[in-house]
């Protein structure tokens, strides 16, 4: 019997040897394709993977509010998100008024600011938000944060979703039908520049951007706080001049029950000289992702792992 109890002992010693050394996989959930969720987020998953310990992967989604509820689901350990749609979700307020609160939810870092680009076909009359009416727009797909920021940017200028001939589809749909005359302008927010609006404006479409300015968008900014003014320089785009617009901060989030050393040691090599060379080099908003900027705009609860990296760095107490 002592015997048999021994081995027991030793077999359950192996197996937590086994799991304390085993390679920690870690999906990010980003946003469609053609956006700057999904090529930052393979940037990302690609500078923190530490190979034989954590591995970190990309994958696409429909954006915000799909990652925030696969996180509160566990289909993802972690998720890119609005900084609106992650507050909305944590306070359970905005688009998640009168659904559970996602009081799991945490905060690894805030990446960079996104833009609210109002794309329209240059000669289509389209000189303001209010001339939207009665115009085929296309505001992004459900689940997306673009949708929401759409409807409220709308509303903000007096345009009903029932005002205008909406289409619930992704940037480079839009753009293709945009280019094809088969529609008058779409939304997206995300970090200038994007994919593809990029493509658009380079395929010689004929495109312009919206300015979102002036007292609706100060009221916006007034009543919704985590908008922030923006400006989207000439040139960022092929032969589109430039324009003044609002961002929200485009953030990292996770659930509690992630695992603390693993997104500690994902945080520190996130802000270490390597990946940080990685970032500046491989996208325009790569070079804004910085341990400086990583705790900026926060409202919801950092994860302990982030925490403890902050608190190293000197960023927070």
């Amino acid at each position: 019997m002592k015997f048999k109890h021994m081995a027991v002992a030793l077999l359950a010693t192996a197996a937590l040897v086994g799991q304390a050394g085993a390679q920690q996989f870690f999906r990010i959930g980003t946003g469609g394709t053609a956006g700057t969720y999904y090529p930052v987020g393979g940037m990302i998953a690609n500078a923190v993977s530490q190979p034989g310990k954590i591995v970190v992967t990309a994958q696409a989604s429909n954006g915000s509010l799909a990652n925030v509820n696969a996180i509160a689901g566990g289909s993802l350990e972690s998720g890119f998100s609005q900084a609106d749609v992650a507050t909305w979700a944590y306070t359970g307020t905005g688009a998640f008024e009168g659904k559970p609160k996602v009081t799991d939810l945490r905060m690894i870092a805030n990446l960079y600011p996104e833009s609210i680009h109002l794309v329209v076909k240059k000669g289509a009359g389209i000189k303001s938000v209010a001339d939207l009416k009665g115009k085929r727009v296309a505001l992004d797909e459900p689940g997306s944060g673009t949708l929401i920021n759409a409807r409220m940017v709308l509303a903000a200028y007096g345009v009903k979703e029932s005002d205008i001939k909406p289409e619930y589809i992704k940037p480079n749909q839009a753009g293709d039908k945009l280019k094809d005359g088969a529609l008058d302008a779409f939304f997206f927010v995300g970090g200038a520049p994007a994919g593809a609006i990029a493509e658009l404006a380079s395929s010689g479409a004929g495109i312009e951007l919206l300015d979102i300015s002036g007292p609706q968008a100060d009221k916006l900014r007034a009543d919704s706080p985590y908008f922030s003014t923006d400006d989207i320089p000439a040139g960022t785009y092929k032969d589109v001049a430039a324009v003044k617009t609002l961002a929200v901060g485009a953030q990292w989030v996770t659930s509690a029950k992630a695992d603390t050393e693993t997104v500690y040691q994902i945080t520190k090599a996130l802000y270490s000289d390597a990946a940080q060379k990685a970032l500046a080099a491989g996208h325009a908003k790569g070079k804004l992702i910085t341990k400086e900027n990583a705790v900026k705009g926060v409202a919801i609860p950092y994860h302990p792992g982030a925490e403890k990296f902050y608190k190293e760095a000197g960023l927070i107490k």
